[in-house]
């Protein structure tokens, strides 16, 4: 699998994690991962341990979020959009295998597939605040 398509699957199950307590999301991800099956054991695990680093890091996310932004802080932003910013600035705070650039670009693709026309520009211009 490429990184790519790990990204998009990170993205979509990340997407769930506000819509659900823990206990409903733990259980979300659970059957995620049954549907994905058989993965290779590299990509799974791979794809593990990442979604828990970001679940991990989104209250440290969202505080750099608010803190980057005027007048759209995380509670005002479309779920689709704050899920790709969470996970392309944890790419570009914590993940030194992935170089800041491919983290944005990545972003602003994965949201032209899922937001909105304006999605990718509003998504770029944030991520612009942290390189």
């Amino acid at each position: 699998m490429t990184r790519r398509e790990i990204r998009e699957h990170l993205f979509q199950i990340l997407f769930r994690a506000d819509f659900y307590d823990e206990e409903g999301y733990k259980e979300q991800e659970e059957i995620f991962f049954e549907e994905l099956a058989p993965l290779d054991p590299k990509d799974d695990a791979y794809m593990k341990e990442k979604l828990g680093n970001v679940v991990e890091k989104i209250p440290t996310l969202d505080a750099a979020l608010n803190e980057r932004t005027t007048h759209w802080k995380t509670s005002r932003m479309g779920k689709v959009e704050l899920t790709i910013l969470r996970l392309a600035l944890y790419e570009i705070m914590f993940d030194e295998d992935i170089p800041q650039n491919v983290a944005v670009n990545e972003a602003v693709e994965l949201v032209k597939k899922y937001g909105t026309e304006e999605s990718s520009s509003f998504v770029n211009g944030v991520l612009a605040n942290f390189l």
